[in-house]
């Protein structure tokens, strides 16, 4: 069975993110061994220089890169990554399992995004729209995508 680590930098805030995470979570378990890794965010002030940025993203990177499994497949969610196709996803994702593939690491970035050298390790930086979406809801998408995707690779019917 695929063993999937999702990092996200950042906690999630309101009870119904947290729900919508139960339930996508409740929903892998048929498809994958799901973990979900959430390390703090780095506290900036109100308008932070260029460089105040550059050292939290680096204080975060190093807290990501502790925690990406040896030998896994990794995905960084970034805006200027390559957008999918929900079949296009469980098409790479099957890909990565046929050549033996077990582990997938998925990361997502704080507020600031992330830092160069975490998405220079990805084998794919995914975006999930060219649009800006605040990080609780880039979670369920990720994981409601990631469902999509499994479903899909195993002939299931929720997609349509």
């Amino acid at each position: 069975m695929l063993s999937v680590r999702l990092i996200c930098v950042g906690k999630l805030g309101e009870k119904f993110w947290a729900e919508a995470v139960k339930e996508y979570t409740k929903r892998l378990a048929a498809y994958c061994k799901l973990e979900i890794i959430e390390l703090p965010e780095q506290r900036l002030p109100q308008t932070p220089s260029q460089g105040e940025i550059d050292q939290a993203l680096d204080k975060e990177a190093a807290l990501i890169e502790a925690r990406i499994p040896q030998g896994a497949a990794v995905i960084a969610l970034c805006v200027e990554g390559r957008p999918l196709s929900s079949e296009q996803l469980a098409d790479y994702l099957g890909k990565l399992t046929v050549s033996g593939t077990s582990r997938l690491c998925l990361l997502i970035g704080g507020s600031c995004g992330m830092a160069e050298r975490v998405k220079q390790r990805a084998a794919l930086r995914l975006s999930m729209s060219p649009m800006t979406f605040p990080h609780h809801l880039a979670r369920v998408m990720v994981l409601e995508q990631l469902y999509r995707a499994l479903n899909i690779a195993a002939g299931g019917k929720y997609h349509k």
